[in-house]
């Protein structure tokens, strides 16, 4: 039995995916969406948010998942099969012998090559469910930290794409958690009761990605929106406030809107 509070998160959850796949464009009809399930609170909650749209949705789509086994889990995989198994979802698991191996040649290596031999077991898994949209559950604190990383210690003004696409544009790659928080997943997957799987490599964040969250953490208990504002930042940007000469009028050959030059100069 689900009291108010449980119907109230889950209404909230379904409303900030919802809003997410139709903004971007995620999930149409007649798509097979596999949800990559690593087996933490933040994949949970997307493939319950999926398979519970998929029911209400005005279009005709279909849900699966899959884990993939690199060796680093740090509880054994078979509770949560057995969950999903009681609750008759479509889950594959996926042992990638490639990634073990590179744990036993090269026990130190980085997080890039790692990510590397995950995408192609992602494709090939993919591949063989017959999907053609793969869904990842990075949540409004990735897409925030990503910004914020980029912006500060690369350079750039980038983040996560909420929709994109496999080079060849055989799969559509979705985040439909782009706007849902992780104090939201931590409280939906606990309602759910599933068995939560650990990963090693989600215990060793980074020292950058620490200081971002370490600040995250202190300004919010000011401002507790502010991932919501800086969402909001990241789909409204104005080209020529920036520095990036290629969409600055410099010569004055096209019409710029009229702006409040005094706020500017002040």
């Amino acid at each position: 039995m689900v009291d108010n509070k449980g119907l109230d998160l889950e209404k909230t959850l379904l409303r900030k995916v919802g809003e997410a796949v139709g903004r971007f464009k995620m999930i149409r009809d007649g798509d097979r969406v596999a949800v990559a399930l690593s087996g933490g609170k933040d994949s949970v909650t997307l493939l319950e948010a999926l398979l519970l749209l998929a029911k209400r949705a005005p279009i005709q789509f279909t849900v699966c998942a899959f884990t993939v086994e690199q060796g680093k889990f740090l509880r054994p995989i078979e509770p949560l099969g057995e969950w999903l198994k009681e609750r008759k979802i479509d889950w594959t698991y996926y042992r990638d012998k490639p990634s073990f191996r590179l744990l036993e040649e090269k026990p130190d290596h980085g997080c890039d090559l790692c990510s590397r031999y995950r995408r192609r077991a992602v494709y090939e898994i993919a591949r063989g469910l017959g999907a053609n949209v793969i869904a990842f559950g990075h949540t409004a604190d990735d897409f925030c930290e990503s910004f914020l990383r980029n912006a500060m210690f690369t350079g750039r003004i980038s983040a996560l794409p909420a929709t994109t696409w496999s080079r060849d544009k055989e799969f559509r790659l979705i985040r439909p958690l782009v706007y849902v928080t992780e104090e939201i997943t931590t409280r939906f997957a606990a309602s759910l009761g599933a068995p939560l799987i650990p990963c090693g490599c989600s215990l060793r964040t980074g020292t950058v990605r620490r200081s971002i969250r370490s600040m995250f953490g202190n300004i919010e208990e000011e401002y507790p929106h502010l991932k919501e504002t800086l969402l909001s930042a990241m789909g409204n940007i104005e080209t020529q406030r920036l520095l990036d000469t290629r969409y600055l009028n410099l010569d004055g050959t096209a019409e710029e809107p009229e702006r409040e030059l005094l706020h500017i100069l002040e």
